[in-house]
């Protein structure tokens, strides 16, 4: 009866149907090792952010005027989204960017569905001349680059571009990728730059040359006609064909004049004015960023582009043609993905070992195959789960390690005292033994994972991202706990023996074995299977040191020094609990219990949300003044560049590149990828791994490019490495929402100030992200006049926007290619202030029915102000944010409470957040 009780049922059920128990591991090995070298492979977990962006392009407005004429509102409509968390915006020139932030557990299609609705309604309060609808779009984890390909060599930029462009459709062929962006290239365009002077004695004006133009160019379907018993197609064919085509449109006046075009205006195939850089050490190069689709592998994604660019060079790519890669998150996947399987296998090796010296070779064995075995279980479920194999799995795999053993080590021994020491064959010991520890085991085992289920409702995005290391935890340990009490207790009753019945094997055999597992090596050492032959050399190794001299040592071991430690352990347990020591010790648990939380209030730990890592990548981050021409931007980056290479040194080895972005991509947003900022610049220093560094410190490397590239003047510089973990802001975050601009400017300068006078250690430099100094040129209308001789806001606003930023008037086609066909003025008049002032706005006169042209001078004057360089907006009220990194050595916990602690200065009619 009592061997009925002791008895766990799926245990005895594998007992005795052992051989659909060995079916079973066989099917486990081959499926998990199959999802293993299937399931996706990236960096990091692609985690849905309920965040949704609205952004709107509205070229030649300001900050001021973006923010009254778009942001506003749409933002008054998102507010009345119910589930909306937070709503944050920046106003900067020509462009508006809303972030809408719903709660956890929102459904991010349904949010941006309720978004897009918001943004329909507010299309009737937006400007009626937006070329583009504002666009809405979520935040995709897999839209940040996999890597960079970057172009380079002696020729041309716009060869440089047809190489890009060739590679880049090879690309977005693969399954694995969504898109490839290129940056730093020159964007192919027809221009047509009117001489003013000549346009004016023509009497024409822009609407009429547009007209001509695209009126021209076209291919027309006129229908069909039947002729001799066939329909035929009537086509009238009138694009352009040649420049010639469009150099020779004659243009007809109002007043019924003729001219051609090549006669008022220059006609040239050229290319749109640079809006970005990029450099690769120095260098100026065009950067393919290769972006992933979510859910493939990274792994093949790399493999495929490296395969591309070697079959380009071979066969299309011009020798000169320089092709490197940078930024190549692969490797790192890579190197954790091998650091997860040498773990795995040194694992199950020292357990081994360790477990020999107490249970026996065969029995420590059957535990170290609770490794491999419990990690295929979790493999093969992990799909279903829509789990990847990143960084964050791989940890916690490598964590379980060491607990996946326990339940295993558990059963094993006991089932081998059982057998040892009571009169039952093997398969009864096994049942037994498995019954009697089953209660103890479970209650074990739902403790160690008690800890991680609240781990898996951790709410927010960082709850997201944390998510996977519970989830892979208690998903391993449930694995283990199946092995241990389903295919351990089979592994025993074939393969455990009575210690007088092991002997080590007879030695002609044993070299006969060794022999045969060393040949069984060599076609794999000959296929390039390296770690299949050397796991069967280290086999045989150990099978023959076993037998030579382990069995001596373990059975030595066992016989003598177990037993000894036992007596020893059992002595001092009756010192313990003797007399008043039980009293004395409970005394001393309770004193030292009480002493450590008073050690840790005297002298608190640092907190870090993760670790402060040595640096893969430091970035420094530009900014210059709002409406700083590119141009200065970049030369400015030239410095920052020098500098930094004068830390590096020439050919350091364990720098792997130098990639400097101007305008384009250098954003301190890792989100903003499509934004051009001509005042904005990056330089990213990318290191080798970190097993290729010789010892050497990349955290020293960064201080040192922070003290060097201080000093350069109107330039704001940051210094950052790559984020480990989920997307959060700057560690030292001070937030002032008012409505007042002039009290919340001066408010948060002067907040800053008092900050930087307390001189608080650890706080890199506090800066804020409110612009005030950009310079405006306003033309001030005198509406009276204006309106005498019947010309708006609009027509002087169409005829400058038209003379300045130019206006696309049609297309050039050449092939499948399109490129737009661009009219404006001359570049030294469109950049001649007295010039455009000049320019003649043409209307008729209602009284005599004549057209007429006066000078825009007559009905304007100019004036030269400034203006804010940048509006930012949370929950409708305007913000202006304060933010610092932490220096080495410091963590924000400490600096931020250093900061309420003295912060008396705020003004109550502001709310400051940290």
């Amino acid at each position: 009866m009592e061997k009925k009780f002791k008895e766990f049922k799926p245990t005895s059920w594998a007992i005795d149907n052992k051989l659909s128990i060995y079916v079973l591991v066989i099917i486990v090995a081959v499926f998990g090792l199959f999802n293993y070298l299937t399931i996706p492979k990236e960096q990091f977990p692609e985690i849905v952010i309920p965040n949704i962006i609205v952004n709107t392009v509205y070229p030649g407005t300001s900050p001021a005027d973006i923010e009254n004429l778009i942001t506003r509102p749409i933002e008054k409509n998102i507010k009345a989204i119910t589930g909306v968390k937070k709503v944050t915006s920046r106003s900067v020139q020509d462009f508006s960017a809303i972030v809408v932030e719903f709660n956890t557990g929102v459904d991010v299609s349904d949010a941006k569905q309720k978004v897009k609705d918001a943004v329909d309604k507010s299309k009737v309060d937006l400007p009626s001349d937006l070329k583009t609808d504002p666009e809405v779009s979520d935040i995709d984890l897999s839209d940040i680059p996999i890597m960079y390909i970057n172009l380079s060599g002696d020729l041309p930029l716009d060869k440089l571009k047809k190489y890009g462009d060739d590679l880049k459709d090879k690309f977005e062929s693969l399954k694995e990728i969504t898109r490839v962006d290129i940056i730093g290239a020159l964007d192919r365009e027809i221009q047509i730059d009117i001489d003013m002077y000549k346009m004016q004695s023509a009497s024409l004006t822009f609407t009429e040359v547009q007209n001509a133009i695209a009126a021209d160019n076209a291919t027309v379907s006129g229908g069909n006609i039947n002729l001799q018993g066939m329909s035929r197609t009537v086509r009238i064919v009138g694009e352009f064909k040649s420049l010639d085509d469009v150099k020779n449109i004659v243009v007809t006046t109002a007043s019924g004049a003729q001219v051609k075009l090549k006669d008022i205006a220059t006609v040239r195939d050229g290319f749109h004015e640079q809006e970005s850089y990029a450099r690769q050490d120095g260098n100026n190069v065009i950067t393919l960023n290769i972006v992933k689709k979510s859910g493939q592998n990274l792994l093949d994604a790399s493999d495929n582009i490296k395969e591309i660019i070697k079959e380009m060079q071979q066969n299309n790519l011009p020798t000169s043609l320089k092709v490197t890669i940078s930024g190549d998150q692969s490797k790192y996947t890579r190197t954790t993905l091998s650091d997860l399987n040498n773990t795995i296998i040194i694992g199950f090796i020292l357990v081994t070992l360790v477990l020999m010296f107490f249970m026996g070779i065969m029995n420590s064995l059957f535990v170290g195959l609770s490794i491999p075995l419990s990690m295929a279980l979790a493999y093969i479920v992990m799909p279903y789960l829509g789990f990847t194999m990143n960084m964050l799995v791989m940890f916690a795999f490598i964590f379980a390690l060491g607990i996946v053993v326990d339940d295993a080590i558990v059963v094993i021994e006991n089932t081998h005292r059982v057998f040892m020491k009571k009169k039952m064959d093997i398969k009864t010991s096994a049942k037994f033994a498995a019954g009697e520890v089953f209660v103890p085991i479970l209650s074990g085992t739902l403790t160690t994972l008690a800890p991680f289920f609240p781990l898996t409702f951790w709410p927010g995005v960082v709850g997201e991202f944390m998510y996977f290391i519970p989830v892979t935890l208690i998903l391993t340990l449930f694995a283990s706990l199946v092995v241990a009490y389903i295919i351990n207790p089979v592994f025993a009753i074939d393969f455990m023996k009575h210690d007088e019945e092991e002997h080590p094997i007879p030695l002609k055999k044993l070299y006969i074995i060794c022999s045969g597992i060393t040949i069984a090596s060599i076609p794999f050492y000959l296929s390039g299977l390296h770690a299949i032959a050397n796991l069967l050399i280290l086999i045989a190794i150990s099978v023959l040191l076993h037998n030579l001299y382990g069995f001596k040592v373990l059975r030595k071991f066992q016989h003598h020094f177990i037993p000894a430690l036992m007596r020893r352990y059992e002595n001092l347990l009756k010192w313990v609990l003797t007399g008043h020591r039980p009293y004395g010790m409970l005394t001393g648990m309770i004193v030292l219990f009480f002493l450590t939380i008073i050690l840790v209030e005297i002298k608190p730990p640092k907190v870090l949300f993760f670790p402060d890592n040595q640096p893969n990548n430091v970035i420094t981050y530009i900014k210059m003044p709002i409406g700083t021409d590119i141009s200065v931007t970049d030369s400015v980056a030239k410095i920052v560049e020098g500098r930094i290479m004068q830390v590096l040194g020439n050919h350091n080895p364990i720098v792997e590149s130098i990639i400097t972005n101007v305008a384009l991509q250098a954003s301190e947003n890792q989100f903003d990828n499509s934004t051009k900022s001509s005042n904005l610049a990056k330089v990213s220093v990318n290191f080798v791994e970190f097993a290729n560094r010789n010892g050497e410190n990349t955290s020293e490397y960064m201080s040192r490019i922070r003290e060097k590239i201080k000093g350069i003047p109107g330039a704001d510089i940051v210094v950052d490495k790559n984020k480990n973990g989920p997307p959060v802001g700057k560690p030292i975050n001070i937030e002032l929402a008012g409505e007042n601009m002039e009290q919340l400017v001066t408010t948060a300068n002067g907040l800053k100030h008092y900050i930087d006078s307390i001189q608080i250690d650890g706080i890199e430099e506090l800066k804020s992200d409110f612009a005030s100094s950009k310079p405006e040129l306003l033309i001030k209308l005198d509406r009276e006049r204006a309106n005498r001789n019947g010309i708006s806001a609009g027509m002087v606003g169409g005829q400058i926007r038209t003379a300045l930023l130019g206006t696309e008037i049609s297309k050039y086609r050449e092939g499948e290619d399109q490129y737009p066909i661009m009219l404006r003025f001359k570049e030294y008049q469109r950049n001649d202030v007295e010039q455009l002032m000049n320019i003649n706005l043409t209307y008729r006169d209602m009284n005599s029915g004549l057209l007429r042209q006066i000078p825009l001078s007559a009905v304007a004057h100019v004036e030269y102000t400034k203006s804010y360089g940048e509006i930012n907006r949370l929950n409708l009220k305007r913000v202006i944010t304060l933010s610092s990194n932490v220096l080495t050595g410091y963590t924000a916990n400490e600096i931020i409470a250093k900061i309420k602690k003295s912060n008396t200065f705020v003004s109550k009619t502001i709310r400051c957040r940290h």
